[in-house]
């Protein structure tokens, strides 16, 4: 049997063995000029697709359904999502004696820690544009939502209690703040 050899040419590379050729089908040439090309194609498609997101008129295009009036949002979706974590945290001292409201099984943790992922995206969707009422205080309350729902995730994985607890505090800040700068009829309701 014969060495291996092998043959540069300007294209190809040969190797003989015995009867047999070995041809490659691509030389490093042409590999190079495929791996530019595409490159050069990935590179000029990502300028468009980073102006796309930071473009604030392309944004301002997106138009969402905001089908719901402020105040069905409020009782369809906030208030019963809210409920959830609010009905699930501290504890009750009456005649009847001592209870604690937390969850007590795995299944209960995760069920609240999703209902605090949607009131984290409530907040969200208070801030999309047509539905804040402005760009200023209102955004910071439905941010203070998001952030409070973010630390009621965090304290529902660990099945922490106490911070469970204070996440619901900050929620209920949030909310109340809100409700006395932009409605504050709202406040009476509980009184």
């Amino acid at each position: 049997m014969a060495a291996v050899t092998a043959l540069d040419t300007h294209n190809s590379a040969h190797y003989q063995e015995g009867d047999f050729m070995l041809h490659t089908l691509f030389s490093y040439r042409k590999i190079s000029i495929l791996l530019i090309s595409m490159s050069a194609i990935l590179t000029a498609c990502q300028p468009q697709q980073e102006a796309e997101m930071t473009n604030p008129e392309s944004q301002a295009s997106v138009e969402y359904d905001l089908g719901l009036n402020m105040k069905d949002f409020m009782n369809l979706v906030m208030e019963p999502t809210a409920d959830v974590l609010w009905d699930t945290a501290g504890w009750v001292n009456s005649r009847e004696g001592y209870y604690e409201l937390y969850p007590t099984t795995d299944e209960e943790w995760h069920r609240v820690r999703q209902q605090a992922a949607i009131i984290k995206e409530i907040g969200n969707m208070l801030a999309l544009p047509g539905r804040a009422v402005d760009n200023d205080a209102w955004v910071v309350y439905s941010k203070g939502i998001s952030q409070a729902a973010t630390m009621a995730m965090t304290a529902a994985e660990e099945q922490n209690k106490e911070d469970y607890f204070q996440a619901g505090a900050r929620l209920y800040s949030a909310c109340t703040a809100c409700h006395q700068a932009y409605n504050p009829e709202i406040t009476n309701r509980f009184n």
